[in-house]
Formats: C-alpha cells, sequence, structure tokens
C-alpha cells in the first residue's frame, strides 16, 4: 500500500485544506482530553511552515437537527490558537462563500478553522454539492483524520475526488497509523498475541477471523468471553452473553483449531450482584453461580494472560477486560496494560476504549504505538480498505 504523503506536494504559498479528527471530548465548554488535537499537530506544523494558506476542517460528536452552540468546535479552535501561536479563524458560513476565497484575506498570523462539518447534513451522506464547497479553490487536499477513514463521508471520500490524485495526499498521523496496523496484518513477528474485550463477539466476528490467520494466542476478555464461556457449557450466572451468537463463537473456535491458534479465557473472575459502580466484588473461580455477574477477570486469569503476552514478539490489544472505568474492576485491564509495558517487541493499542484503559493505567508511553482510530482501526485490521486511505493511494 503506498500513500501520497506530505512530503509528495509542492505546497509552498498554495491553498491547503486539511481534513483533521478534531473530535475531542468537551464538558461545558471545557476540552477533557486534547490528545487527537496534539497528534494533529505535526502535520498543522508541517503544512504552516511551508505556507499560510490553511483551512482546517472536522466534526465534533454527533449534532443533531443542525447542532447547537454545544457542539461548536470553538473550544477547540481555541485551543489550538493557543498550542500554534496563531489566530485560528472559526469560519461557519463555508457553504454560502468559498473559505478559499477569504483565506487571501487572512493576516500572516491567522489560519481558518471550518466550524462543525456535521452541521451539514451533506457531510454524512456524502453529498457531492456539499463537498464541491469544501474544497473549491483549494491547490491541495490533505487528510490527517484517521478515526474518520472508514466512512465514505463528503469532507474524507468525495472532496478528495474532487482533486486530481497527485493534489492529494495523507497526514503524519495517518502514515503513522498505516505503518502500526500494516505490519500487524502482513508479517507480525512471532510469537504474536492478540488480546480481545469488550462487550460484543458481534461486533468483532470480523477482525478475529482475519487476525486468527496470522496470530499465535488469542486472549479473550471483557463481557464477549462470557458468550465464549457460555458456549463451552460453562455456567456464567447473569453475566452478559449474546446467547443469539454462540454460532459466531463456534465459527471462530473452528477457525483457531484449524490454524492452531491458543484461544485463552478467563479462569476466575470479579463479579457483583449488580451492575453498579458500589456494588461489592466477589472473587469467582471456575463457574460463576445464579445472581452474581463477571465484571473482570481474576488475578489467576491475570497471571495466565501476562504470561503469555510477556512471552510475545507483538501483541495487538483492542478492548478492556472488564468495567475498567470503575477501579474494583479496573485490575484486570490495568494488569493487561503493565504486561504489555514489559514486552520485548512491538505492542499495539488498537483504538476505542482500550485508548482510554492504557492511559488510565499510567504505561502509554511504554507502547509502541497507540491508534487514534477506533472503528477505523477495526476494520482496517479486517483487510477492508478504508474509503478515505482509497483516495489517498498513489
Amino acid at each position: 500500500m503506498q500513500l501520497r504523503k506530505l512530503e509528495d506536494l509542492d505546497l509552498k504559498g498554495k491553498k491547503v485544506f486539511l481534513r483533521l479528527d478534531l473530535n475531542v471530548p468537551v464538558k461545558n465548554g471545557q476540552i477533557q482530553d486534547e490528545t487527537r488535537i496534539t497528534e494533529a499537530l505535526p502535520t498543522i506544523r508541517y503544512i504552516l511552515e511551508r505556507t499560510p494558506k490553511l483551512t482546517m476542517a472536522s466534526h465534533l460528536g454527533r449534532p443533531k437537527n443542525g447542532g447547537s452552540p454545544a457542539d461548536s468546535l470553538e473550544p477547540v479552535g481555541q485551543r489550538l490558537s493557543e498550542l500554534l501561536d496563531r489566530e485560528v479563524v472559526l469560519y461557519p458560513d463555508y457553504t454560502r462563500e468559498s473559505s478559499a476565497a477569504l483565506l487571501t484575506s487572512l493576516g500572516k498570523n491567522q489560519v481558518m478553522l471550518l466550524e462543525n462539518l456535521r452541521f451539514n447534513s451533506g457531510e454524512e451522506a456524502n453529498n457531492p454539492d456539499f463537498a464541491h464547497a469544501l474544497v473549491d479553490g483549494y491547490d491541495f487536499y490533505v487528510n490527517d483524520a484517521f478515526g474518520t477513514c472508514h466512512r465514505a463521508h463528503a469532507s474524507v471520500s468525495a472532496a478528495a475526488e474532487l482533486l486530481s490524485a497527485d493534489r492529494r495526499a495523507a497526514g503524519y498521523l495517518i502514515q503513522k497509523e498505516i505503518s502500526a496496523l500494516s505490519g500487524i496484518v502482513s508479517k507480525p513477528e512471532a510469537p504474536f498475541t492478540v488480546i480481545m474485550g469488550g462487550s460484543k463477539v458481534s461486533d468483532k466476528i470480523a477482525v478475529i477471523l482475519n487476525l486468527l490467520n496470522s496470530c499465535n494466542h488469542m486472549l479473550i476478555g471483557g463481557a464477549m468471553a462470557y458468550t465464549f464461556l457460555k458456549y463451552k457449557g460453562v455456567d456464567v450466572g447473569s453475566s452478559r452473553i449474546e446467547a443469539d451468537k454462540l454460532d459466531l463463537v463456534d465459527t471462530i473456535m473452528r477457525n483457531a483449531e484449524a490454524r492452531r491458534v491458543q484461544i485463552h479465557l478467563p479462569v476466575d473472575h470479579l463479579c457483583a450482584k449488580e451492575f453498579n459502580e458500589k456494588a461489592d466484588a466477589v472473587a469467582v473461580k471456575g463457574p460463576i453461580t445464579a445472581g452474581l455477574m463477571g465484571l473482570d477477570i481474576g488475578p489467576e486469569t491475570q497471571k495466565n494472560f501476562a504470561r503469555v503476552i510477556r512471552d510475545s514478539k507483538t501483541v495487538l490489544w483492542n478492548g478492556p477486560m472488564g468495567v475498567f472505568e470503575w477501579d474494583k474492576f479496573a485490575k484486570g485491564t490495568m494488569a493487561i496494560a503493565e504486561a504489555m509495558s514489559e514486552v520485548r517487541g512491538k505492542t499495539i493499542v488498537g483504538g476505542g476504549d482500550s485508548v482510554s484503559a492504557v492511559q488510565k493505567s499510567g504505561f502509554a508511553s511504554k507502547m509502541t504505538h497507540i491508534s487514534t482510530g477506533g472503528g477505523a482501526s477495526l476494520e482496517f485490521l479486517e483487510g477492508k480498505m478504508l474509503p478515505g486511505i482509497k483516495v489517498l493511494l498513489k
């Protein structure tokens, strides 16, 4: 896979449309986690070193009915202004008057940020007219929003296609993501261990089946582990399961056996009588009795999983081992992060809740790569060609 890169473009003095993923959590106007903003800075700075004529664009959240002030990118623009030491001009009317035309009126120390793309229904509809309004008048299109590349939205797909292939490129974050995840899909160094957690088998069946082609071990935790245990005839009490998805587990188990992949399941658990942060944690070894639900892997499972992880050369982790947001049921997830920090090889954290978990653990700096992609990471690992990546290929 050969991406056209920033370095392939002659940006000097040109107008650049830059699609970013600035979809950060904002509460009462305050940014709660600015990771996605700081990840975007290398690409922004590279462009600004070559041209001041830059327009940035992103979505924020899932606004309804045209959005509201709570969905505005204004706090993001303010933070970008501080980090870049430039004035970031937030422009809401880009469908009425071309943003490219307005770029020429900006000062040398100003850059433009379009208001939340999802305020316009044309974004998610991949509407060609909206796409034209976004990039009309620009010399180059750059995408650095890996987390949106699995969506055929106007700013990701249709807008890019309005410029010739030699006028589009991938930013540094996309380059980094593709490099890290491609290594997992193509030639991971063995032993290769995949850690899967989260709630639903059905959400991850495709990526699991694809990774079974290359991994040696697969560790299953989180609520999805109880569907696997149910399939094997183990009592799981009132733990969350997908009773109608046992056929998917059967498919996974048969594929694993055919490919000689070892599937590792929890042998003990931390349980509670109800799904409540204040509920008492009950340690259970083996089957879970009626009236209890599993909310985390137990200490013996933590040791078993950690042993496999430490003996690996490549580890991919997607999904927590329990309700890690609650300290009582976070130990299993934290144990996974700690074990990964001790691996003498490549460690990839595959987006979503796993990113929050590894950051909470304090071991984030020890990981080879932490994906910002979420759904995009999963679809890439399934082997899919993402719409936002396809338009950036040479």
